[in-house]
């Protein structure tokens, strides 16, 4: 195992100095030990389900910044087998790097490995860059912020979406909006039926837009994240209004969490995308995996939110009453984020593709684009049609 790390990361070291510069040479005694205290002791390796016991470390050395060496194993090999940077280098202890070589036992190269790199304690903001190479295989990189968790460096299926699932279900926890949306739809529905049509709509929706987006199919912009983040604050503002304004007439809601389930599937791929890397070979069985943690996390917050509306509306206020206040809450929420989305989005300027093979593609993402905002408006416009023909029928029936 190869690692390079800032030497400044590196604490509770005397670095000896000559001249007011580093002295290489007499630190050089001090590396090995160094790198098993802040590396090493770290760094958690499994072949399998069993952890591999502590490296021995091969070699040290101490790197310009300027050195590009890692850019493959063979040549960070060489490098940290070289000859130390000499003293006349004059170089000072926060500016270079440190670079280890680690060497553990195994079984078989063969095995399954993961790892848990443990090396966000190095700093406030660790960013970690990891390529494994299997023996014989391509080459599996992976680049993360913080802690990931244990990284299965060449992932089954089922290790791939046991992380999806438990990424799907802390994604819907986390995210604020969401559940401000799944508030505000659910609200006025008090029967399991209705409520398990809703739910399925939004779920089956999101789905679709999830995986066209994993797969490209949809516009690779700047300003299509802030767009699809202001149309979701649009979505809780409006579906807030629709439980002020109509009230338990919930015939088509259904139609409008499909609606706007599409939008959602869009936000949900934005957060999904930086840990795309951990699917390995397995993106459809991943992304499956993370619609079902998405939908458990719904079923779990819809277990809590129904039995908490019905005592507020039992014991604390009417029905009528308290959907209009919660809604109008929600709301007013909504209304800010839509106007600091919006203020982001505005920083962008939109640009048509040029008419060749890369413009077709963006063309045909476009068109996903599109086919998906219209079916949102058909379904919006169909709920607000039937809302009109209510009170013609209702006045029919009075004459």
């Amino acid at each position: 195992m190869l690692v390079r790390v800032p030497l400044g990361a590196i604490r509770d070291i005397d670095f000896p100095e000559r001249e007011g510069h580093l002295d290489i040479a007499g630190l050089a005694p001090q590396l090995p030990g160094a790198a098993r205290l802040w590396i090493s002791d770290f760094v958690s390796l499994y072949e399998g389900k069993t952890r591999l016991g502590r490296p021995r470390v091969i070699a040290t050395q101490i790197s310009l910044p300027s050195d590009r060496s890692f850019t493959s194993f063979e040549t960070a090999f060489r490098h940290v087998n070289s000859p130390q940077l000499p003293n006349s280098a004059n170089v000072f202890w926060q500016q270079v790097l440190f670079d280890v070589l680690f060497e553990y036992s195994i079984d078989s190269e063969n095995s399954e490995f993961s790892i848990r790199p443990g090396l966000e304690r190095l700093g406030a903001r660790v960013v970690t860059v990891l390529r494994f190479l299997p023996p014989g295989g391509a080459v599996r990189a992976y680049e993360f912020l913080g802690d990931p968790g244990v990284v299965h460096l060449d992932p089954s299926w089922h290790q791939a979406a046991g992380r999806f699932v438990e990424l799907g279900f802390q994604h819907i926890l986390d995210g604020t909006d969401h559940l401000l949306f799944l508030l505000c739809l659910v609200l006025p529905l008090r029967r399991f039926r209705p409520l398990l049509t809703v739910v399925t709509a939004f779920t089956l929706a999101h789905s679709v837009t999830l995986i066209a987006a994993a797969y490209g199919f949809v516009p690779d912009t700047l300003w299509f994240p802030p767009l699809i983040e202001s149309l979701i604050a649009v979505s809780i503002v409006y579906m807030a209004l629709e439980n002020i304004i109509n009230g338990s007439a919930t015939r088509h809601r259904w139609m409008i969490a499909f609606g706007f389930g599409l939008v959602h599937g869009f936000g949900f791929s934005f957060a999904l995308r930086e840990n795309l890397q951990f699917a390995g070979s397995h993106l459809l069985s991943s992304l499956l995996a993370f619609n079902i943690g998405v939908e458990l996390a719904q079923i779990f917050v819809l277990l809590l939110l129904i039995p908490l509306l019905a005592a507020l509306f039992r014991f604390v206020v009417a029905e009528r009453m308290g959907t209009i206040i919660v809604s109008a809450l929600v709301a007013h929420t909504g209304v800010h984020w839509i106007g600091e989305r919006v203020d982001r989005l505005r920083q962008f300027s939109f640009e048509w593709p040029p008419i060749n093979a890369a413009g077709l593609a963006s063309a045909m993402r476009w068109l996903l684009a599109i086919l998906i905002v219209a079916a949102l408006a058909v379904s919006l416009f169909s709920r607000w049609r039937e809302a009109r023909r209510g009170p013609s029928r209702v006045a029919e029936g009075v004459e």
